[in-house]
């Protein structure tokens, strides 16, 4: 921690009272200490704040019992008001104590404040505070999906406590999450998609999800943009969901992917200007069968080459667990123009010999 963070804590520690009232104003005291359910200001009594220096610890120290986090007054600050540059968290803190901004700082007119609910903004900072897919529970739940090589080129993250309220007057719950990122054709991030996993493990029912009512939901921009897996030139795969097009990537990693997280969304896709060749990834269903057939004529209305690519089953996810990833090269290979099968699937020894 740098010296001037270390005096801030420490200033916010001598007011950790009042701190608390007015950055965690859902908790409330009990005894030496504020009790809230976590440092983003959610009703409960698993995080308790210490309003005094104790025998345990000295005062503005914070403990989370449901999830073993800790830390200190500025740590609240970040999370409640959905900070992330200790610039931000600083001039805020500095606010709240009355002192003047840090001439190290430079000065702004913006107000720093939780981002809408839902909007693009709180997208960004939801996969910004996201930590990478490897070793954590979401790489567990793609492996359970049979994608052993995620392929994801850092359009995917993980949560460990992501948000998820059932309706708008139910309380808030805690899941963690896969956590996509939604981009326009320009790469910038206009929302965010999210998959809450079970962390108690895998079943052939939720396939992973967590058992709640709806465990995938978007927010943010999503009409035209989609979840972006490789840089697309003139040659190009869509199809709906993030799983489907994970498990053709196993089979074609440097083939350009993207998944519009639903059909209404795939039929409405932004297409890249170079765009020579696109194959639409189906799902097997009506909905899957309009999305095919809008994207189609919008590409061929374009001078685009439009070729479907169907699975045996459901979806290629599907297709993926049933019959395994040699069967489903197979699948693609017959699918693929032969100068695509060449410039995008690497043979195999079998395949050679």
């Amino acid at each position: 921690m740098t010296r001037d963070a270390s005096e801030l804590a420490h200033r916010l520690a001598r007011e950790a009272e009042a701190v608390c009232r007015r950055y965690l104003s859902n908790g409330r005291r009990q005894g030496r200490y504020w009790l809230v359910g976590n440092a983003s200001n959610t009703p409960g009594r698993s995080m308790f704040v210490r309003l005094q220096d104790t025998p345990r610890g000295p005062a503005g120290k914070w403990t989370d019992a449901a999830t073993g986090e800790h830390g200190d007054l500025l740590d609240v600050i970040r999370e409640c008001c959905g900070l992330l540059d200790f610039r931000d968290v600083a001039n805020e803190a500095r606010r709240f104590l009355s002192l003047p901004r840090s001439n190290a700082e430079p000065s702004s007119n913006v107000a720093h404040s939780r981002a809408p609910v839902g909007s693009a903004e709180a997208a960004r900072r939801l996969f910004a505070i996201s930590q990478p897919v490897a070793g954590t529970l979401a790489e567990v739940y793609l492996r359970n999906r049979g994608i052993f090589a995620s392929h994801d080129d850092g359009a995917l993250r993980f949560h460990p406590r992501c948000y998820y309220r059932p309706d708008e007057g139910a309380p808030t719950e805690i899941w963690p999450a896969l956590i996509a990122c939604v981009t326009g054709l320009d790469g910038r991030i206009t929302g965010a998609h999210r998959t809450w996993l079970d962390p108690d493990g895998f079943d052939i029912v939720r396939l992973g999800k967590a058992p709640i009512d709806t465990p995938r939901r978007s927010m943010g921009y999503l009409l035209g943009n989609a979840v972006r897996f490789g840089t697309a030139d003139d040659v190009l795969v869509a199809g709906e969901g993030i799983e489907t097009i994970l498990s053709l990537r196993c089979v074609a990693p440097t083939l350009p992917m993207v998944a519009a997280l639903s059909a209404n969304h795939v039929a409405a896709l932004q297409l890249p200007l170079q765009l020579r060749r696109l194959y639409i990834a189906q799902d097997r269903d009506a909905a899957g069968d309009f999305a095919v057939a809008a994207l189609t004529k919008r590409a061929l209305d374009t001078g685009i080459e439009a070729i479907p690519l169907s699975p045996r089953l459901g979806d290629f996810n599907e297709e993926l667990l049933t019959f395994g990833i040699d069967k489903l090269r197979g699948s693609l290979r017959e699918q693929l123009a032969p100068q695509d099968v060449v410039r995008f699937m690497s043979l195999t020894a079998a395949e050679t010999g």
